[in-house]
């Protein structure tokens, strides 16, 4: 339409203003195509008086403009409406990856993996002790000979001290007791199973 730069000016400005409307005042498509007849008529959509700013147009211009509006955005009203209103799923265009750096080794030899050895065996074979806790362990065994002492005598102890020879065979028979009537239990269950299957056959041998 060859416009010129206030016009090209105009005309953005009315387009960014009708999807201003639609974005901010929700404006329906009637509201929208009865605020462009009245900016088109020079008309403001608050105003009563005629708007010089926008008398830069002709005839031909308007109606062009008009067609315009009509194939692009109220052509397309609802689809704008569904991209200013409706909620869309955000869509993951990169994540982030959490990697574990190996520790540096602390001595001549790596620390071991949780498939490896245990950690004991690493420390007690593979890994020598270090000289501080060498001391460490020799200073604790110097303080602490008698409180070792006890735990030894306490584990040398017999576990049968403070019963008499009729409590170890009260014990022994009320063990023998519960084991035999288990077992002649299971016993007289099978027997009778098996018995039940005996007379099943007799019955149908007699049948026939």
């Amino acid at each position: 339409m060859d416009f010129s730069i206030i016009q090209y000016s105009k005309f953005m400005t009315l387009l960014a203003m009708l999807l201003q409307n639609l974005k901010t005042l929700h404006m329906s498509l009637e509201d929208s195509i009865k605020w462009l007849g009245e900016v088109m008529a020079e008309i403001g959509p608050t105003h009563s008086q005629k708007s010089e700013d926008w008398n830069i147009f002709d005839v031909k211009q308007a109606n062009a403009i008009i067609d315009y509006l009509k194939i692009s955005l109220f052509q397309h009203y609802k689809l704008y409406e569904f991209m200013f209103f409706s909620a869309r799923e955000e869509i993951v265009i990169g994540t982030e990856q959490v990697i574990e750096v190996v520790k540096s080794a602390c001595g001549p030899f790596p620390n071991p993996l949780e498939e490896g050895v245990s950690s004991d065996i690493y420390s007690t074979f593979i890994e020598p002790p270090t000289t501080l806790d060498t001391e460490m362990k020799g200073l604790d065994q110097e303080q602490s000979p008698e409180e070792s002492r006890p735990e030894t005598d306490t584990s040398n102890m017999d576990p049968l001290v403070g019963f008499t020879i009729e409590d170890v065979k009260a014990v022994l028979d009320q063990v023998t007791d519960d084991i035999l009537i288990s077992t002649q239990t299971k016993i007289n269950e099978k027997l009778q199973i098996q018995e039940e299957a005996f007379n099943a056959r007799i019955e149908k041998l007699k049948k026939a």
